[in-house]
């Protein structure tokens, strides 16, 4: 353990050094081709414009180098690896595509994915929305809000350990350690084996995501909602208002942009996610998602890398449009800048 975070802090002081140590050298090798010598001044503005043009394209150098090889070449390798057989050595065509429309597995995987996207974002943003609300008329509101964010700093396995505790199922005359499980049989209910329920075991999933992800919304509309003018409220008072029509007719149609933004975000991590699922069932109850089949395609029972790639593209084809959609939508947000 020891070792582990003397080799983790090792990594961090050392990538800073080195990249302070690239930015240093980089511009001290612009000003050794483009100089600026004090004795011509027209060539020296016409050198600090050329580092002007030069600089961005050398400091971004390293990042687009490590964006081409870590993601445009994994994209085009995945894409001709989807034509190809388990192996990857013998051409299938599109093979691998009609699996994945015939697969009942597949299927499954979309619905579930599909349930997910309705339910997830929706509850994190109205979550996140009225606790962000509620909070800023009570006095310990920032107590509420550092309670709520709490789990954003819980990795997503670990959250799932909690809930498994939460959901934990034990003989019906046995002790139930399991929360829920206790709060069922004190009400004279039998004990369920939750998350082995088909359908809804997809939704006490979802609780483990809402949980975590509903403090993020929380914080970024709570910013949104600071910055609402006061004098449209106050003018809203006087004409009448009450708090209900205020809240929807007046301070939602100001953030809206913000709450698309949150709803969007939260959208792509619903469509990537992976750790909840493969902690708490492992797919298994009807609960698979595309992100866990992908693994299973590819790492067990031998692996196929060809049905594995199918269903990576139909992700990254799921979550392409609204990221650039997300984009867009943060740089209007900003101005364009």
């Amino acid at each position: 353990m020891v070792s582990q975070i003397i080799s983790a802090v090792g990594v961090m002081v050392v990538g800073v050094f080195v990249c302070a140590l690239y930015y240093w050298l980089s511009d001290k090798i612009l000003q050794v081709i483009f100089p600026t010598p004090s004795g011509d001044i027209q060539r020296a503005s016409r050198n600090l414009n050329r580092r002007a043009v030069v600089r961005p394209w050398l400091f971004l150098g390293p990042a687009l180098l490590l964006l081409g090889v870590y993601l445009v070449y994994p994209v085009i390798a995945t894409f001709i690896l989807s034509f190809y057989d388990r192996t990857g050595s013998v051409f299938v065509g599109l093979s691998n595509y009609r699996w994945a429309l015939q697969d009942a597995g597949f299927r499954q995987s979309i619905f579930n994915n599909f349930l997910w996207l309705l339910v997830v974002p929706a509850a994190c943003t109205f979550l996140g929305l009225v606790i962000a609300v509620l909070t800023d008329r009570i006095w310990w509101g920032s107590i509420a809000k550092s309670l709520v964010f709490m789990p954003m700093a819980i990795s997503f396995v670990g959250a799932s350990v909690i809930w498994k505790f939460i959901y934990e199922y034990r003989g019906a005359g046995e002790t139930q350690i399991g929360l829920l499980n206790a709060i069922v049989t004190f009400f004279g209910g039998d004990p369920e084996v939750w998350i082995a329920m088909p359908f809804w075991n997809n939704f006490f999933l979802m609780v483990i995501l809402i949980w975590i992800q509903t403090g993020f919304a929380m914080v970024i509309l709570s910013a949104a909602l600071r910055g609402i003018p006061e004098e449209t409220i106050e003018a809203a008072v006087i004409d009448g208002a009450n708090g209900w029509q205020i809240f929807w007719k007046i301070m939602v149609p100001q953030i809206w942009g913000t709450i698309a933004v949150v709803w969007t975000t939260i959208t792509i991590l619903v469509l990537k996610v992976f750790d909840i699922v493969l902690t708490m069932t492992n797919g298994q109850w009807d609960t698979m998602v595309l992100a866990n089949l992908m693994f299973d395609w590819m790492f067990r029972g031998g692996g196929d890398s060809g049905r594995s790639a199918v269903i990576a593209l139909v992700i990254m084809a799921a979550v392409t449009p609204i990221m650039i959609w997300n984009i867009r939508q943060a740089n209007r947000e900003t101005g364009g800048h």
